[in-house]
C-alpha cells in the first residue's frame, strides 16, 4: 500500500512525518520538485503544469491517492486538476480543507450551508502565490460567513528554511507578523498556510502572543488522511516507499535530514 505526498520542496515532510506516525502501516512516496522550488513566486499556470506533471509521476509509481502537501500547489492547481478530471481510480487531495474544518469546527462531510463561527478575525500567513490565489478565502466561504481574513505574504521564509538558515527565517517571520499586525492588530486565530511553517510555529506563536490560537497543518492533514482511507481503503494503492527529488539527491538528502532530524535519503525522480 502506498500514498503519494507532493511538495515543491521540503515543507511536505512535516505532513509526511505526521502521516507516518498516524498511519504506521502505510508506505509513502514523497516527491519534492526541488529543481523548480519555490513555487510561491511562480504564476498560476506554471504551478499548475509543474504540479500536474509531478502527480502523474507519482501515479506512475503505483499510488492511487496523492496529497498536495503544498499550499501553493493546492491553491493554484488542485481545482483545475479536479475540474479537468483525473484518471479513473485516482484522486488528488489538498491541504486547505482539513485546516478550515478545524478552524470552523465542522466535521468531514458536513455539507450544510455556511454559518457563523466563533472565530471572526483570522490572520493567514502564506506564500505570495497562495495569498494572490485567494483560495483559502474561497474554501472558507463554503463553510463560514462573517469571517474577516487578513492575509500576509511571507516572502523569503521558504527560501531561508530550504537553505537551512533558521536565524534568517525567524527574523523574517517576526517581520511578517509585525506587518500583519499593522493591518489586523488583534487577530483571534492565525493560519500557517505553508507546510514549511510548522518548523517555526513557536516563533509565530511568540510573535503573535499567547491569546492567538495558531493552526498548523501537519497533524490535521494526517488525521484527515487517516479518516479518508478508513472510508476509502481502495485508495491506498500499490508501490514502494520512496523519497524522490528533481533536484540534487545528495544535497536534498542532507537538508531533509536536518529538517526532520533523522536520516532521509532521496533519489533522482
Amino acid at each position: 500500500m502506498a500514498v503519494g505526498i507532493f511538495d515543491s520542496g521540503l515543507g511536505g515532510l512535516t505532513v509526511l512525518d505526521a502521516a507516518s506516525k498516524r498511519l504506521p502501516e502505510m508506505e509513502f512516496i514523497y516527491f519534492g520538485d526541488h529543481a523548480h522550488s519555490p513555487y510561491g513566486v511562480r504564476d498560476a499556470d506554471d504551478i499548475h503544469e509543474l504540479t500536474k506533471d509531478a502527480v502523474q509521476r507519482i501515479w506512475d509509481r503505483g499510488a492511487n491517492l496523492v496529497v498536495l502537501a503544498c499550499n501553493t500547489a493546492s491553491a493554484a492547481a488542485l481545482r483545475r486538476m479536479q475540474e479537468a478530471g483525473v484518471p479513473e481510480g485516482k484522486r488528488v487531495l489538498g491541504v486547505f480543507v482539513p485546516l478550515i474544518e478545524a478552524l470552523t469546527e465542522r466535521h468531514w462531510g458536513d455539507n450544510s450551508p455556511p454559518r457563523e463561527v466563533a472565530v471572526q478575525h483570522v490572520a493567514l500567513f502564506a506564500t505570495p502565490a497562495t495569498v494572490a490565489s485567494r483560495a483559502f478565502q474561497r474554501e472558507l466561504a463554503f463553510r463560514a460567513i462573517g469571517v474577516d481574513v487578513e492575509a500576509q505574504a511571507c516572502g523569503g521564509v521558504v527560501d531561508a528554511i530550504e537553505e537551512g538558515d533558521m536565524i534568517l527565517a525567524e527574523a523574517l517571520v517576526r517581520s511578517h507578523v509585525e506587518a500583519l499586525k499593522r493591518k489586523m492588530p488583534k487577530p483571534e486565530a492565525a493560519i500557517l498556510g505553508c507546510t514549511h511553517y510548522p518548523l517555526l510555529q513557536d516563533v509565530f506563536q511568540d510573535a503573535l502572543g499567547p491569546e492567538v490560537k495558531v493552526f498548523s497543518q501537519a497533524n490535521l492533514v494526517a488525521d484527515s488522511l487517516a479518516d479518508y482511507l478508513e472510508r476509502r481503503p481502495e485508495m491506498a494503492g500499490a508501490g514502494e516507499a520512496a523519497y524522490l527529488t528533481t533536484g540534487d539527491p545528495g544535497r536534498v538528502s542532507d537538508r531533509a535530514t536536518q529538517f526532520l532530524r533523522r536520516r532521509i535519503s532521496f533519489s533522482a525522480a
